[in-house]
């Protein structure tokens, strides 16, 4: 998953997964804000999936035995 990283006008940095809308996180510093999205990303996976729904990007990731 893609992360786009802009630095703000109050020097802040936001990092966002862009193919998770709404996952965006501030940071101090540029890595901060990346770690933050990542965990924050990994967390609305895990509730997604917990909920039943789908999440294409991660179909090839579990393959279940017969």
């Amino acid at each position: 998953m893609r992360i786009e990283v802009q630095r703000e006008e109050d020097q802040r940095w936001l990092a966002e997964v862009l193919d998770l809308p709404g996952v965006m996180a501030y940071g101090d510093t540029r890595d901060q804000a990346v770690a933050k999205a990542e965990a924050l990303a990994l967390r609305v996976i895990a509730d997604r999936i917990d909920h039943g729904e789908s999440i294409p990007e991660l179909d090839d990731l579990f393959v279940v035995s017969a």
